[in-house]
């Protein structure tokens, strides 16, 4: 029974991609790997450590895509690591409950509460974990129906919250990407429970409401968006998602699976606590981060509101690999070893390279623009930093395939889309934002170069 099996590992990049797609549709498990929008042949990772990652043909990159976030502390770190094998040890997953769960949740808790006594401000009140932000997003979804007795939904056009059906509609990310403006598989009647709105527009939110108000169950949002590239919100606009769903007894759902104990300690909803710009969500979903690089994620929010979940409530859900022994080490290793110096480093090492690539792609006269979250960012190649889905689109994405893959055959990997955010680790020391930098320069030059 080996008429699939070559017995080999593939040497090349190009030989790997051949073999995926005897067996998998389009040779890839996530679309955006795929490379069509820049070009080429993916790139087959073996290894990562640090700052970097290594390909099957041995060549070695700075990696910049950091797993599309989770690589907080770098690739491979040790810490993380040693918390893997420890779990390991013990067993790779029992379906029944562990301590490693509660040890997990009380470390996220702690990170998302802020202040004292009477001043003290909590994010979350309990935490529900499952496997992948896709499932933390429809369970918040499925909370927020239960908990109104509603059924409609307000998302933002380009906001991605992974690809249960109802979220796809106009969605970032993959959908951005390859250019289509949903999924086939859709019923009509499933789309038609999500209102699609363009983000930070408060007359198209209050438009919506005065339509629908009655029937909403809940407004969702990226904390802060970064599947259209990073689209921050206008200052404020989170607290006016906030005070518009309360005031028509709807709930606000904060996806937070890559903001998450990125932007700050407490996520993106520290960052705004940080500048004076408080905003309470009844739920946020985390990923990414929580997981320490494997698959894991979480639903936070009020009390009152997670105990509708069962075993307590009436809204299910399940999860045969929910709080997985390992994944809840990895992730509690992670969040221990994202101390006060990790989140000075980060956005240190961010700009630094963001002001790099900026620069060298003025020198050779490229419109562009960087657009920051945080520490996250990415490059548009506009004038100015867009505030919405239409206005990220309006850009010069042809520019982008050439700069990719210049960055790539100098040494950089980047995510292979003019629409994905990118990420810094703890481990991007001078070194490794040395040889971005370094690359910058004939990435520019072949941006220039570009044509549509």
């Amino acid at each position: 029974m080996t008429r699939f099996i070559s017995g080999r590992t593939p040497s090349t990049n190009a030989e790997a991609f051949e073999r995926a797609l005897v067996v998998t549709p389009g040779g890839v498990n996530s679309p955006v790997r795929a490379f069509r929008s820049v070009g080429g042949t993916p790139v087959f990772l073996a290894s990562g450590r640090g700052p970097y990652v290594t390909d099957v043909e041995g060549t070695e990159y700075v990696d910049l895509v950091g797993q599309w976030g989770p690589a907080l502390l770098g690739h491979a770190h040790p810490a993380v690591i040693a918390a893997a094998h420890a779990a390991v040890d013990h067993g790779l997953g029992f379906g029944a409950a562990s301590t490693g769960e509660v040890e997990l949740a009380e470390l996220v808790l702690d990170r998302l509460t802020l202040g004292e006594g009477a001043a003290e401000r909590r994010a979350i009140e309990k935490l529900r974990l499952v496997s992948t932000g896709t499932e933390a997003t429809m369970t918040a979804i499925r909370l927020a129906r239960g908990a109104t007795g509603r059924p409609l939904l307000v998302k933002f056009a380009g906001h991605y919250h992974g690809h249960s059906d109802s979220l796809l509609s106009e969605a970032g990310s993959g959908i951005a990407t390859l250019g289509i403006p949903g999924s086939a598989g859709i019923t009509p009647e499933t789309a038609a429970q999500t209102i699609v709105i363009p983000y930070n527009d408060e007359q198209a939110l209050a438009a919506v409401f005065a339509a629908h108000g009655d029937r909403i169950a809940a407004i969702i949002t990226e904390a802060a968006a970064a599947n259209m590239g990073v689209v921050p919100p206008k200052p404020g606009f989170n607290r006016l998602l906030a005070d518009t769903a309360h005031a028509h007894g709807a709930l606000l759902i904060s996806d937070e699976v890559m903001t998450g104990f990125r932007s700050t300690a407490a996520g993106w909803w520290g960052l705004e606590e940080r500048e004076g710009v408080p905003y309470d969500a009844d739920l946020t979903t985390f990923g990414k981060i929580i997981g320490g690089g494997l698959p894991l994620a979480g639903l936070g929010g009020r009390a009152e509101v997670l105990d509708l979940l069962a075993p307590l409530g009436p809204v299910y859900q399940a999860g045969t690999l929910s709080g997985n022994p390992v994944a809840v080490a990895t992730g509690a290793a992670m969040l221990r070893g994202a101390d006060e110096a990790v989140y000075e480093h980060l956005p240190r090492a961010a700009r630094a390279i963001g002001d790099g690539l900026s620069a060298a792609l003025s020198t050779e006269g490229v419109e562009h623009v960087v657009a920051w979250a945080g520490s996250q960012f990415s490059i548009f190649f506009r004038s100015d930093a867009p505030q919405n889905y239409a206005e990220a689109q309006d850009q010069a994405t042809w520019r982008f395939g050439p700069f990719f893959h210049a960055m790539l055959e100098h040494g950089v990997s980047l995510p292979p889309s003019v629409y994905e955010a990118w990420f810094v680790s703890a481990a991007h020391d001078d070194a490794a934002i040395e040889r971005v930098l370094a690359a910058a320069r004939p990435a520019a030059r072949a941006a220039a170069a570009a044509r549509p």
